[in-house]
């Protein structure tokens, strides 16, 4: 009842400000600090250590949207007439008229999920730091929400997910983090005013339309899935102090936005950021240790703004084509976003692959292994987890704590930038990636493994740094050290008759000056 009745308060004042030119900043309260909403003070932002050390964290996204076991953007589709979530949801629960998502959420009982043992294999697995999705763009808060009776405490599970998890990570002494998705949900939502305009139930309106549920489907508005782009303010409040109350409860060390700094017009993404930075920094004694994590599209594209420096550049499903200054992150999945059943998974090497490549080119991968709605994870995605760590257990020495080298790597396999881009790509034994650890050490993995047992190092070629000596040449995962001649095309390695795991192998080769003259 409290969280009714304040709805019902932050909607009267949204609706007071509404048509405003600038928003009633007392109405947003913000931690004091060095941060403030000019671009000028957010690009003071610097990537903490921890993240740029950890390299690899792992994220659970679960929710109502994945009791159906279709997949992504459940909430909206199955309010699309004759897509194949709208099929779906006709044939299993009813014509969405009659059983809406409001229903779909009554539905929600992960009975089996246990966060402790679930953390426990990130862990296992490799993981620096472990992310859970607190709120997608079905408007449903993972948490126990102050501002917003559609909530897993309120509704059922009747439990506090996103706290769960935070004690989880905890425990085993991972990095939280969290991601949000709700800034679009006031226009992605919106099909759920619709109603067939063919067929039987032809103009009979769905349940988004009664004005009942609109803390949970939104007063009508222009349909789009963008960031709406002229909401009303008591959205971008609700927006702020859902994201605020997040921040304040369970005080993540990483926070994500699906898409750029959201309302720029009336700067409320810029103050949420800088909240986060001087909220973490008090925790901190000064010291701003959060990983924010933002997306970059172009300007005008409905996906909010960007500064780079301000924030980590976020990818998603894609990464970088280049070697880059600043530290960012790759997000993206084993398979879909939400449980799908019969999806065809990402391959242990698949990852390994992609993990290299990233690390190399001076960014972090975070990985999601989605979660069934009874909250367990499938034998396939268990095995892929026990992979992982087989792999990492090996190699994780020449990823985690490193930073990148002169060059990200040499080969003839390239990749072109950007979201969504994720092609498979078939690697050579001439395909390596590079990391370093001062100019002393130098980690070397190579993609595939050559058949004469020899592998050539070109980056690494007298020529290049007069001034650098290779000292010695081990293999991870291998006790004794390689025999190596350093010659003017580059340094040349025999390697050993057994690999000690599969997928990737990585030389760790010691030296003075690796990075050349002046390091």
């Amino acid at each position: 009842m409290v969280r009714y009745v304040f709805a019902i308060i932050l909607a009267a004042n949204g609706a007071a400000l509404a048509g405003s030119r600038e928003p009633d900043w007392s109405t947003y309260p913000m931690q004091a600090g060095r941060f403030d909403t000019t671009w000028e003070s957010l690009a003071g932002y610097e990537a903490p250590a921890w993240f740029r050390d950890a390299k690899f964290g792992i994220w659970a996204i679960i929710g109502p949207q994945c009791i159906p076991l279709q997949g992504d953007w459940y909430a909206r589709n199955m309010y699309r007439e004759g897509s194949r979530q709208y099929e779906h949801h006709v044939k299993t629960y009813g014509h969405p008229s009659k059983f809406g998502y409001k229903d779909l959420i009554a539905k929600f009982d992960p009975k089996e999920l246990d966060y402790d043992r679930l953390v426990g294999l990130y862990k296992q697995a490799g993981a620096k730091y472990a992310v859970i999705l607190a709120v997608h763009h079905d408007n449903f808060d993972l948490w126990d929400s102050k501002y917003h009776d559609w909530d897993s405490v309120e509704k059922p599970p009747h439990r506090d997910l996103v706290g769960e998890f935070r004690k989880a990570a905890l425990k085993h002494n991972l990095r939280f983090g969290v991601t949000t998705h709700l800034a679009r949900s006031y226009s992605w939502f919106q099909t759920s005013h619709g109603a067939d305009k063919e067929g039987p139930m032809k103009g009979i309106p769905y349940d988004g339309a009664d004005p009942v549920y609109q803390s949970l489907y939104h007063p009508p508005f222009d349909e789009s899935a963008r960031y709406p782009s002229n909401p009303p303010d008591s959205w971008k409040l609700q927006w702020y102090l859902r994201v605020k109350d997040l921040i304040d409860q369970y005080q993540p060390d990483l926070m994500y936005f699906d898409g750029g700094y959201p309302f720029d017009e009336g700067l409320v993404g810029r103050r949420l950021v800088a909240h986060y930075y001087n909220a973490n920094s008090v925790r901190h004694g000064g010291r701003n240790e959060a990983a924010m994590c933002i997306k970059k599209w172009p300007e005008g594209s409905g996906h909010g703004v960007f500064r780079d420096g301000t924030c980590v550049q976020d990818i998603e499903r894609g990464r970088a084509d280049s070697l880059r200054d600043l530290p960012w992150q790759t997000d993206t999945c084993i398979g879909g976003w939400y449980y799908q059943e019969g999806i065809r998974y990402k391959t242990v090497a698949q990852v390994v692959h992609m993990l290299i490549d990233i690390v190399s080119k001076n960014g972090n991968l975070l990985l999601n292994i989605p979660l069934h709605p009874n909250g367990s994870i499938d034998a396939e995605e268990e095995a892929f987890l026990k992979g992982m760590g087989e792999w990492m257990s090996v190699n994780g020495q020449g990823l985690y704590d490193t930073r990148p080298w002169v060059v990200c790597g040499e080969g003839p396999t390239t990749y072109q930038g950007g979201h969504f881009k994720e092609d498979a790509l078939v690697y050579t034994p001439q395909d390596i990636r590079f990391t370093a650890k001062g100019d002393t050490e130098l980690y070397a993995f190579f993609m595939a493994w050559p058949e004469t047992d020899q592998l050539i190092i070109r980056s690494l070629a007298r020529s290049l740094a007069e001034t650098s000596a290779v000292e010695s040449v081990k293999m991870l995962g291998w006790n004794e050290r390689l025999t190596y001649e350093h010659r003017a095309d580059g340094l040349v390695v025999t390697l050993p008759k057994t690999r000690p795991c599969s997928h990737a192998w990585a030389l760790h080769i010691r030296g003075r000056s690796l990075r050349g003259p002046g390091s």
